[in-house]
């Protein structure tokens, strides 16, 4: 059995990971040609699988300087023809916003992502696009998560938004995490600007998780020196717990004290 190296790629600059074989060793950065979803395109290396996984598809081969040379060509063209098609969906009257413009390496095939409200029937749209670039054409609607990703933008930290900067998969994000993290349930000081919640949300999530580990919820019944209390708050970054007897005393217990009250209670 012949062990081949299994390597991920990104057709985009902050795109998803595509795992890869190739009979060969190829570096960091390295240009490759290898077939996306759409076609044969140009990525890069971005990363080493260690596992030897199975892939289906291999790395057609190093990109050579022809190809990246029609890869930079493409790219030009494509920023025209994203121009083009907004003004063709605009004379349609198609409640629809052009994001992103992308040619397969052969134009083979263009590729056109927009964002909607709902679905949009763009069949007239595409048969006229087909007549202008003289190539097949598809128009992929993207989420409103993936259309702030493309367009880009500040978040509330003043920087760059993390989609666009550097995260490649949109995590499952929910309430659930502003809770564990004692942030305000206010969407707006919550959400990004695609109007979802922060992605950054979950970064730290495990760490709070952590820390509330074994540590009761609020409402729920806890005992300290033989008495009974049912925690009123909670505030984890004072790791201290509130709580209260049927007789209205308020203890304020560390979490280490509920730890150990609990392990003695063992």
């Amino acid at each position: 059995m012949i062990l081949l190296n299994i390597y991920g790629v990104s057709f985009e600059r902050v795109g998803k990971i595509h795992g890869f074989s190739y009979d060969g060793d190829l570096p960091m950065k390295e240009k490759v040609v290898a077939e996306s979803e759409f076609g044969i395109e140009i990525g890069e290396v971005v990363k080493e699988f260690k596992e030897q996984n199975e892939f289906d598809k291999e790395i057609i081969r190093r990109a050579s300087e022809e190809d990246i040379k029609s890869h930079g060509i493409n790219k030009k063209d494509a920023k025209t023809a994203l121009a083009i098609s907004k003004g063709k969906a605009i004379e349609h009257d198609l409640p629809m916003r052009m994001l992103r413009a992308r040619y397969t390496l052969d134009r083979g095939k263009l590729i056109l992502f927009f964002s909607a409200d709902g679905r949009v029937d763009f069949r007239a749209l595409v048969k006229e696009l087909a007549m202008t670039f003289k190539t097949r054409i598809e128009l992929r609607q993207v989420g409103i998560r993936d259309a702030a990703k493309i367009v880009g933008g500040m978040g509330l930290c003043g920087m760059q938004t993390c989609c666009s900067r550097f995260e490649r998969d949109f995590k499952s994000i929910t309430l659930k995490y502003a809770k564990a993290q004692q942030l305000m349930i206010n969407p707006a000081k919550i959400s990004g600007a695609c109007g979802r919640l922060l992605c950054c949300l979950a970064y730290e999530n495990d760490t709070y998780l952590e820390t509330l580990k074994d540590i009761p919820d609020v409402g729920e019944k806890i005992k300290f020196e033989n008495k009974n209390y049912t925690v009123s708050e909670i505030n984890i970054f004072h790791k201290m717990v509130k709580a209260r007897n049927v007789e209205g005393k308020i203890m304020i217990l560390s979490f280490n004290d509920i730890l150990k009250a609990q392990k003695e209670e063992k």
